[in-house]
């Protein structure tokens, strides 16, 4: 675990910003600026004290760090370094989004504070509190290696997925999204998003689109979709029992089934083709349950009919090649530190979108 820091670094954590007349901003802008910060946190009845922080969680976007200070420990969501496209990164939505699921029973953090002023740390950001556990991706934590235990875990995220999937639409949750057309504004607004978000040219992609449009599913049945379901997005406080379910930016109301397309296309498997979102490399070892363990354990527990849940996978893979491909150019425009997962993209998406098209042929067999 990365040690807390107490001491800036002068690019992502700053003790203030250059001020006065003729003052240059900084090329790459800090993602916490601990002055401004100091004095939201005096605001909401954190203790006083040194403040100390680390980055925590494994997403490419917005960023999370854990600050402790005077004995007390919060979490603090923001979007990442500007420019985004608008809409991006909502953070003040997110913070209602998980407001909202948490008092209909889902289990999220609780959420502490919200700050629309990005002249705190450079963007709107919301303060929640620190919910012990463990999130396994690539490596089993003690108490989480034994067979039954692999088994114990899958199952619980299923469970978790299969739970939010009930969730009543009333009250504030009836405000999260419009669950009509949600499938096709999905594939809609991420056809758009492409030439937004590319320098190249990477014709497969256009042509996922067109074919997805073509084949969209009649939605059944509406729910809360999280939009970003995966193990990596859970924190477990047992191998059988989810604590918390993170990152809700992307969470709307819509056709539950592509949670279940996410969480499958996003689970490591022996033998399949690598992709940037083959996400927890764990499971591909053994004593895990298989990809169609999930789907049949999910359809027990909801009823759902998943007889075309491999369109479901195509769009999640193909919505990845899209996001990803984003992260790409962020990487290329000096926007995102050198690191191993944005230069890999070069190859990685249109991996992604080769992964997308296997998963709607199998559709188009009627294969699951």
């Amino acid at each position: 675990m990365t040690a807390l820091a107490s001491a800036p670094d002068g690019v992502d954590v700053v003790r203030a910003l250059p001020a006065g007349d003729g003052v240059a901003a900084p090329a790459r802008p800090p993602l916490l600026v601990l002055e401004p910060l100091g004095r939201f946190l005096d605001g909401v009845g954190m203790p006083a004290g040194e403040l100390a922080w680390r980055r925590i969680g494994d997403g490419q976007a917005n960023v999370t760090y854990e600050l402790r200070r005077g004995g007390e420990r919060v979490v603090l969501r923001r979007g990442p370094r500007p420019p985004f496209p608008p809409s991006a990164h909502d953070m003040l939505r997110e913070a209602r989004v998980v407001a909202a699921v948490g008092a209909a029973g889902v289990p999220v953090p609780v959420v502490r504070a919200v700050c629309d002023d990005p002249a705190v740390v450079g963007a709107p950001f919301y303060l929640m509190e620190l919910v012990e556990g463990q999130v396994v991706t690539d490596h089993l934590p003690a108490g989480f290696d034994g067979r039954g235990a692999r088994a114990d875990l899958v199952h619980a995220a299923v469970d978790a997925l299969a739970d939010l999937h009930a969730v009543p639409l009333d009250g504030d949750v009836a405000g999260l999204g419009r669950p009509d057309g949600y499938l096709d504004r999905q594939v809609r607004r991420f056809a758009q998003l492409w030439p937004l978000n590319t320098r190249r040219s990477v014709p497969l992609v256009e042509t996922l689109a067109e074919r997805l449009a073509a084949t969209v599913p009649a939605s059944d049945r509406a729910a809360v979709v999280h939009g970003d379901y995966r193990l990596g997005n859970l924190m477990f406080a047992a191998p059988g029992r989810v604590a918390a379910i993170l990152d809700w930016e992307m969470a709307t109301l819509g056709d539950p089934l592509a949670d279940l397309g996410y969480l499958v296309a996003t689970y490591s498997a022996p033998g399949a083709a690598p992709t940037p979102m083959d996400l927890t490399p764990v499971t591909a070892g053994p004593g895990f349950p298989t990809r169609t363990d999930l789907v049949d354990r999910y359809a027990a527990r909801t009823g759902a009919d998943v007889g075309e849940l491999p369109w479901y996978e195509a769009l999640a893979l193909w919505k990845s090649a899209i996001f990803c491909e984003a992260i790409y150019t962020r990487w290329l425009d000096g926007q995102r530190p050198d690191d191993s997962f944005a230069p890999a993209l070069a190859d990685g998406v249109p991996a992604l979108a080769e992964a997308a098209a296997h998963a709607l042929h199998r559709h188009e067999r009627g294969s699951r």
